[in-house]
């Protein structure tokens, strides 16, 4: 893997931890000498994120729609700063430079984000690795929920294993190099159920 996409909140939530593992995140990407693309904000783990790791004199690419360069939240320190002219076409962008993609804690963006990301991965569009890094147990609600589809028969198991966790950043950069994406379909007939 030569560039990750990273997707996370543009405020820093209420647990210094969150801060202090975005940072971290880029730091580690950097030394890896793995280049980072996120969406372009200076705030937030989004800031964090992008100054970790070009503290470590990693490169780093933001991809930011226009109307929100016009908020004054474009970082002005990037390698790159590719500017869209929707969030879709931010997605997609992201999706087209990367080799995979992290989540970190976030609110309804980044969950936009990371299911768009998995969504076309389950229907082969992609078969890029796709992980959360589960900070503190932040994303162990929305994996319940997950559990909860898989049992009910609304979600494959084998499209549920498609979602990489880890608390640690070399542990989760571990499983995404050595990711295999699934070969069957996402359907389910009645006969699996």
């Amino acid at each position: 893997m030569k560039i990750i996409t990273v997707f996370c909140g543009s405020s820093f939530g209420t647990d210094e931890i969150y801060k202090e593992q975005a940072a971290l995140l880029g730091q580690t990407l950097a030394k890896q000498n793995i280049e980072l693309v996120y969406g372009g904000a200076n705030v937030g783990l989004m800031g964090a994120v992008a100054d970790g790791c070009l503290n470590e004199g990693g490169k780093v690419i933001g991809v930011l729609p226009d109307f929100l360069r016009s908020k004054e939240i474009a970082h002005t320190g990037l390698t790159e700063l590719i500017l869209v002219e929707s969030m879709h076409e931010r997605k997609t962008k992201m999706n087209d430079l990367c080799d995979g993609v992290i989540a970190l804690p976030g609110g309804f963006g980044t969950l936009d984000e990371l299911f768009e990301m998995i969504t076309w991965a389950q229907l082969g569009l992609h078969k890029k690795p796709i992980a959360i890094l589960n900070i503190n147990g932040f994303y162990d609600s929305l994996l319940e929920l997950m559990q909860t589809m898989t049992d009910k028969g609304l979600l494959k198991e084998v499209n549920q294993k498609m979602l990489l966790v880890s608390d640690d950043i070399e542990d989760l950069l571990d499983k995404m190099k050595n990711y295999i994406p699934p070969t069957v379909g996402k359907w389910i007939d009645k006969k699996q159920n």
